[in-house]
């Protein structure tokens, strides 16, 4: 699947399309393909063709080459792909895929997973979409939830279905990507009749579009339902604030991007990784994509961008061609937006969109706002500021509470620079969880026929109507002496050029709790004896006395790597820790 003779780069002659009279975000597609049909829209990686080759690349963790030699990439243009996703719609819905139809998606990131996304949109199935480095016990208990009546996956995502078959007794329609498999039908089949259109079925902007699971960082992975408009408002959205025009070419080290990508006509590059360990991510392999497709944007995680970075600047790369950085999924630190910065074009920036899974985005800000305006006062305990709202995005701070709110009229909302819990309203604000659904009623707010979404952050709002990110609300310590918040004590122990990233952590009962912090060190920094370890334990000490967020903190632990998620290996799992901080404590 090769298609040498793409085209890339902006043409003015091709004006943003308007997604307002699409009902299906299926049909995106369809209006870039007819838009721009000679150009780039998916490269991928060509890995190893034979099974045994691809098992034991994921069996050793190495899913992702570390040789001088890259990988070549496999390439398809929006006309090619518009005709493959319109195959699989049409033989998804010859074998009885119908709307409605819940069918999990678990094919590794390429051009057929590209063509698959967008062909079950078409079919007005539920697309279930969960990140495959959760964890077995977790993967398995999320398909559970979602009650799939199918899959279209990778041979090894059928094999594990088969052997943890009895969780999933509805999935009676499954499909192959890549070869064959019992009992599934093959999708490369379908490609033979590439050139059949499809007929379009009728759809609402209501109906639903996908169960999409959030991270688990903060209690168990939830399904958040994802209608047909959400995905289109986030569309537009993203693209507007930050003017995407057509024939971008983004490097994308998050694969969920690539439907907006393709939405706003710019081609997507998947760089030779693991998804769902960014943070190893072997930096060679993203600047061989950069390279060869000149890309002008990449999306990628902050512990992505730390490695990266690190990399070129200890390296003297440069990417040149990059304009623009899209970093998300918790805060970036300061001094990777500053290497960022450093090796990407003079005129490009870095931007970290502030938002959750149930509602995306939220807010943004730019490096150049955080290196010139925010980071030193982030420094001496701020908290991080994420930004201004998006123009389509109403948000209110309420006093902090643990307790469900069914009605907006039970709470107040409270001034500038009080700390409180964040609530947004919006049309990329997502309804409700279809799995865990008891969740509904801890963050969501009525509001006459309107409702509110609890972020589960606290933080403020500034003179200039921006938000300081201050913790989520469940990582709040409640001491004898009041609440402190994770992000504020981190940022100024994190300034201490020894650490990398630290978490605050609580033992004891709620208004009783111990602070404990966690300091993980830079690899070149770490100490290579135990006096050496004492006294940077006494220099840590020593900078939290030195402010009145943290001079209450007595007990430091450097610990070899904190636990993060698995989709951006940047939020830190502190429930974890506890145990560890509750030994300190009872020792």
């Amino acid at each position: 699947m090769n298609h040498s003779n793409y085209k890339t780069g902006f043409d003015q002659r091709i004006e943003p399309w308007d997604f307002s009279s699409l009902h299906n975000v299926g049909h995106t597609l369809t209006e870039t393909a007819e838009r721009m049909p000679d150009y780039l829209a998916v490269a991928a990686p060509r890995l190893p063709g034979s099974a045994a080759a691809r098992i034991l690349r994921r069996l050793t963790g190495k899913n992702q080459s570390q040789t001088a030699q890259p990988l070549p990439f496999d390439t398809i243009t929006f006309g090619a792909l518009e005709k493959l996703s319109n195959a699989y719609a049409n033989g998804l819905r010859d074998s009885g895929v119908e709307k409605g139809n819940r069918i999990a998606l678990m094919v590794p990131p390429g051009i057929q997973f590209v063509a698959c996304v967008f062909a079950l949109f078409k079919t007005g199935a539920t697309i279930i979409l969960i990140d495959p480095g959760m964890g077995r016990d977790n993967l398995v208990k999320c398909l559970s939830e979602a009650n799939p009546e199918g899959v279209v996956g990778s041979r090894l995502a059928h094999s594990a279905r088969m052997i943890y078959r009895r969780w999933f007794p509805n999935c009676k329609k499954n499909f192959v990507v890549g070869g064959s498999f019992p009992g599934c039908k093959s999708m490369s089949k379908f490609e033979k009749s590439a050139d059949k259109e499809f007929a379009p079925i009728e759809m609402d902007r209501e109906d639903s579009a996908a169960i999409i699971f959030t991270t688990g960082s903060t209690g168990p992975p939830k399904g958040v339902h994802y209608r047909h408009r959400i995905f289109l408002e986030q569309s537009r959205q993203i693209r507007d604030w930050f003017d995407v025009r057509p024939g971008t070419v983004d490097v994308s080290g998050f694969p969920l991007f690539a439907l907006f990508n393709s939405a706003m006509g710019s081609a997507t590059v998947f760089p030779d990784m693991d998804p769902t360990r960014p943070a190893d991510i072997f930096p060679p392999n993203l600047i061989h994509a950069v390279e060869t497709f000149g890309a002008d944007q990449s999306f990628g995680s902050p512990a992505l961008w730390n490695t990266v970075s690190r990399y070129c600047a200890d390296n003297d790369r440069k990417l040149p061609t990059i304009k623009r950085i899209l970093s998300a999924g918790a805060p970036v630190p300061p001094h990777v937006l500053k290497r960022i910065k450093s090796v990407i074009a003079d005129d490009g920036d870095a931007w970290t969109p502030y938002g959750a899974t149930e509602s995306l985005p939220v807010a943004c800000i730019s490096a150049t706002e955080v290196l010139n305006e925010t980071a030193e006062q982030s420094a001496q305990g701020a908290g991080t500021c994420v930004g201004q709202k998006f123009p389509d995005m109403t948000w209110n701070l309420i006093p902090i509470s643990d307790d469900p709110i069914p009605s907006i009229d039970q709470t107040t909302f409270l001034p500038q620079g009080e700390i409180g819990e964040l609530i947004v309203q919006g049309a990329v604000v997502t309804d409700k969880y279809l799995t865990r659904g008891d969740a509904n009623a801890d963050h969501k707010v009525a509001d006459g026929e309107k409702f509110w979404h609890r972020m589960g952050d606290v933080g403020y709002f500034d003179a200039e109507g921006r938000f300081w990110f201050c913790g989520r609300k469940s990582h709040r310590l409640e001491t004898e002496t009041g609440p402190m918040f994770t992000v504020p004590c981190e940022s100024i122990i994190n300034s201490h050029p020894s650490v990398y990233r630290s978490a605050l952590v609580g033992s004891g009962k709620t208004g009783q709790q111990v602070p404990v912090i966690f300091a993980e060190l830079w690899p070149e920094k770490n100490p290579s004896n135990e006096t050496e370890k004492a006294a940077l334990i006494q220099e840590l000490k020593d900078l939290a006395g030195q402010h009145w967020q943290t001079d209450a903190i007595k007990h430091f632990a450097i610990h070899d790597k904190l636990p993060v998620d698995i989709r951006h290996n940047s939020k830190i799992f502190r429930e974890k820790m506890r145990p560890l901080a509750d030994q300190i404590i009872n020792q």
